[in-house]
């Protein structure tokens, strides 16, 4: 009885799937066939999204649709934020040079962050169209490659008897390797003068030899003021080996103070001269004429911190266990964090059309780094969700990448406040301009010892600290900012009692 229903099932089932496919089938579509009709119900019936194992994906790849022989131009992609160009910070090839797909071909710099361009194909590079610290613009050639071609070194190479050809060099990775290097003459032997392309771009606007120019950086490096110093003062002892006065000093927060100037008195230029804004430089000029269009208002308090920097004693000993270098920042940026979660309106931002105010719910808090480069602001993500120790060890890569012109777009992007640290360079007030979209900016002054009266009207010495707040006046008024610092205040004065917020 059950052989004989399960045909007369089969039909029925395939009568319904018959059906349904016809459901879906244009008016003006011939009926196909039955064949037709059960390939097309079970492609209804494969799920819009399959696990891998079941469906597997395949990848394009550049040398499936790419042409496989002459000369093609290679563009400057689209790298999205409305870009329209990026200045090249770095060649790693030149004209003749073979390559091979994936091989780094500059280092491009955007309103954002240095970006690594690698090529798509394997040939010969034939012509280089922007030379370093020019402007490419997007969309147009930065080289031709040569698809089929041979590179006239290796051509050279492989003619040669085999024991004439040299043994290659070994090439050791460079630690910063945003840093260019330039090999000259001493008269102890070849000595490497290291600066970034940015250094270099003033060099060369004013027809300087960086060999002429005193590195007073890390391992000698040139730095920018040591370029800005020559061309004030005039010439300068030759590029000698660093030695470690020469090195640059850090802070106790860990950044990096300004290289001291040289103790000959500095005579002021000649003539006027004409200093093109690029780069980091031109962003802040383009992001600072923004900001002046919003109406801000300025408030500071005074900070008892004889408990903060207790509190810093006592976790310094633990930070150094871990290899994290804990400054009194990472503190201040929790304890910042937690009074955000009392205030959310400073953490927010306002829309174009003035209608809507969008409160962030994670604290993204960016810091300003003084770079040789200019002025960056990463952020560092969730603070809300990171302990003390964990924020130290982000901020300490932050500036380290800083530093070395190593930063992402994502570090630079999608902050929601911002703390200027300027007390480390000097100075105990400061009037700090939006960071836009975001609404509000806090700049700390230095720690000072100073004599304050007690209660009992005794004079007593304690450190005290100013913090200078900037904020959108369209978003935020005096009182929320006062309450929001009030809060930050006893926070920092009293650092046991962030133990009870936090989670």
């Amino acid at each position: 009885m059950l052989r004989r229903l399960l045909p007369s099932a089969r039909r029925v089932v395939h009568s319904s799937i018959i059906s349904r496919a016809m459901v879906f089938m244009p008016r003006s579509t011939s009926i196909p066939s039955r064949g037709a009709i059960m390939a097309g119900a079970h492609m209804m019936r494969r799920p819009s999204f399959s696990p891998p194992s079941l469906y597997p994906r395949t990848f394009a790849t550049a040398s499936r649709d790419a042409p496989t022989s002459g000369i093609i131009p290679f563009n400057l992609a689209d790298v999205g934020e409305g870009i329209a160009e990026c200045e090249i910070l770095k060649w790693h090839v030149k004209e003749g040079d073979s390559i091979k797909e994936f091989d780094p071909l500059c280092d491009v710099q955007s309103d954002k962050a240095t970006v690594e361009i690698t090529s798509r194909y394997d040939g010969v590079v034939k012509k280089i169209y922007t030379q370093k610290g020019a402007m490419a613009k997007v969309g147009k050639p930065l080289i031709d490659i040569d698809l089929g071609g041979t590179s006239p070194s290796a051509s050279a190479s492989a003619s040669k008897p085999a024991s004439s050809v040299a043994p290659p060099a070994t090439v050791q990775a460079s630690d910063t390797p945003f840093f260019d290097e330039t090999t000259i003459r001493g008269r102890s032997g070849p000595v490497k003068v290291m600066a970034t392309p940015a250094v270099r771009n003033v060099a060369k606007t004013n027809n300087i030899q960086l060999s002429q120019v005193r590195g007073t950086g890390k391992d000698g490096r040139v730095l920018k003021e040591d370029v800005l110093n020559f061309i004030s003062g005039g010439s300068q002892p030759s590029q000698t080996q660093p030695t470690p006065s020469q090195t640059s000093p850090r802070t106790s927060a860990n950044t990096f103070a300004p290289t001291p100037s040289p103790s000959r008195p500095v005579s002021p230029i000649q003539q006027n001269q004409t200093v093109p804004l690029s780069g980091i430089r031109r962003v802040m000029a383009k992001t600072m004429t923004a900001a002046a269009l919003v109406p801000h208002f300025g408030y500071c308090e005074e900070y008892t911190v004889d408990g903060l920097m207790h509190l810093r004693s006592q976790l310094k000993p633990i930070a150094d266990t871990r290899q994290i270098k804990l400054s009194y920042l990472p503190i201040i940026l929790k304890a910042t964090s937690l009074a955000l979660s009392r205030y959310p309106i400073l953490n927010s931002s306002i829309n174009q059309e003035l209608t809507e105010v969008t409160l962030k719910a994670s604290h993204n808090i960016g810091v300003a780094v003084d770079t040789p480069h200019g002025l960056l602001v990463p952020n560092i993500k969730d603070i809300q969700n990171k302990s003390i120790l964990e924020i130290a060890q982000e901020l300490n890569r932050l500036q380290n990448d800083a530093r070395d012109n190593k930063l992402s777009t994502s570090d630079l992007q999608g902050g929601t406040f911002t703390l200027s640290n300027i007390g480390t360079i000097g100075g105990t007030y400061a009037s700090p301009v939006l960071l836009l979209p975001e609404v509000a900016i806090g700049a700390i002054g230095r720690i000072q010892k100073v004599p304050r009266f007690d209660s009992k009207g005794n004079v007593h010495p304690v450190h005290v600290m100013q913090i200078s707040w900037s904020a959108d006046h369209r978003v935020i008024d005096g009182a929320t900012m006062a309450n929001f610092s009030n809060v930050l205040k006893n926070y920092l004065e009293h650092p046991s009692a962030m133990l009870f917020d936090l989670k």
